[in-house]
């Protein structure tokens, strides 16, 4: 018998390890981590940043490409000014050139673009230069539809590309699947979740653990205290929670675990609000020190304004915390809230958005009905181990690439 090809896919993406990674990052590393190196090979184009990390190297079972204006060690905030600013429309045309090139080379099987925006449209110009070359776009914009479509409107063109030259799409949610649609998307379409080690975050904390975090971040026994995991960001609706704080009982502090640029417009509301006391800020911590940080506090909560779908969530569910959120976006696919989804099992507290109110009618509700909670969050966290564990995740997307490459 013949010996199997490897596959060689070649991924876009604006970032990738070791800084600056999101969901759609801790996605590629988690699925590639998963397949066999027998039979697929993985390379990832993505911007550099740091001048201090090298242009070429191997990380698991990706090789990385690192392109772009980098900087030593750049911070959050230095991403936004010259010349590293430029690197987002900079990209969106030399990646294409750059991935021809390491075509020529490495001859890829197939492409994978990770969110239309910025690498959907490198991966269009690619397609139009390799028609022959498999393409798959995968969705996992957390921003809003209609703001992506601005930003896209320089590059308009392109950007519907992005959608129609695909060959097939996976979206982590409903809502993006439909967004694909009304792009003009005809082909194969897969809903496909984000993922996560659910056994981590479920496993218990060693001995003290907890109580030591709680000292750290300054909270009282007799407190209880919301959670937030992620970008400080307009879209996530921080500041309405920060509205419901005056709406709720002293006793009840917000803790904003990340970091980003909506950060010191949020604590002038909360000292506006005469709540500075109660609302506290923490910079990031490494990944693997997040579950800790849950369950040292009480209740998850993102009234988002928008969102593709959100880690967090599902995070915070494997973790046993009771989750407040809007249904906005994908978070109607796992959110199923008492009221509002009579019919499917109850996974979590649902709020309209931007409605403050509704929110501390949630976190009272969450206080005052211990035995209730104990059966959402155990309903929650099943869910969470029979939908969104990574090597589910992973065979799925292996499925989608073996649809790929033998409709070719």
């Amino acid at each position: 018998m013949p010996e199997k090809k490897v596959k060689k896919i070649l991924i876009f993406s604006l970032a990738y390890y070791p800084n600056f990674v999101g969901g759609a990052e801790v996605a590629i590393k988690e699925v590639t981590g998963r397949l066999s190196p027998e039979e697929f090979e993985f390379h990832v184009l993505t911007l550099r940043y740091d001048s201090q990390l090298s242009k070429t190297e191997k990380m698991g079972n990706v090789v990385v490409h690192r392109i772009g204006f980098s900087r030593p060690s750049p911070s959050m905030s230095d991403l936004k000014r010259f010349p590293l600013f430029l690197n987002k429309y900079w990209y969106q045309f030399f990646a294409a050139q750059k991935a021809v090139t390491l075509h020529r080379r490495y001859r890829f099987d197939g492409i994978w673009a990770m969110m239309a925006h910025s690498t959907g449209v490198p991966a269009a110009l690619f397609k139009l230069f390799r028609p022959t070359v498999p393409y798959l776009l995968v969705l996992q914009e957390g921003d809003p539809p209609e703001y992506i479509e601005r930003l896209a409107r320089p590059v308009w063109p392109l950007f519907s590309r992005a959608f129609t030259l695909a060959d097939a799409v996976v979206a982590e949610s409903s809502f993006l699947g439909r967004w694909a649609r009304r792009r003009g998307f005809t082909g194969p379409l897969e809903v496909i979740p984000n993922g996560m080690d659910a056994d981590r975050f479920a496993q218990a904390p060693a001995p003290g653990l907890l109580e030591a975090i709680r000292t750290k971040i300054g909270r009282k026994e007799d407190e209880t205290w919301l959670i937030h995991t992620g970008r400080l960001v307009h879209k996530n609706a921080l500041d309405v929670i920060i509205r419901a704080l005056p709406l709720l009982p002293a006793s009840v502090h917000f803790f904003m675990l990340g970091d980003g640029p909506d950060k010191d417009a949020l604590a002038r509301l909360a000292s506006a609000l005469n709540v500075t006391a109660r609302v506290h800020f923490h910079p990031y911590v490494p990944l693997a020190d997040i579950p800790n940080y849950l369950k040292a506090c009480d209740v998850f909560i993102r009234p988002s304004r928008s969102e593709g779908m959100g880690n967090s969530f599902i995070e915070a569910m494997a973790a046993g915390l009771p989750v407040i959120a809007t249904q906005e976006g994908g978070i109607a696919d796992f959110l199923f809230d008492a009221k509002r989804n009579p019919d499917t099992e109850t996974t979590g507290w649902a709020v309209d958005k931007d409605s403050p109110e509704q929110i501390a009618e949630a976190v009272q509700d969450i206080i005052a009905h211990p035995e209730q909670v104990a059966r959402v969050t155990a309903t929650a966290k099943k869910m969470v181990f029979e939908k969104y564990d990574w090597d589910l995740i992973a065979q799925r997307m292996r499925g989608v690439f073996d649809r790929l490459f033998e409709s070719r």
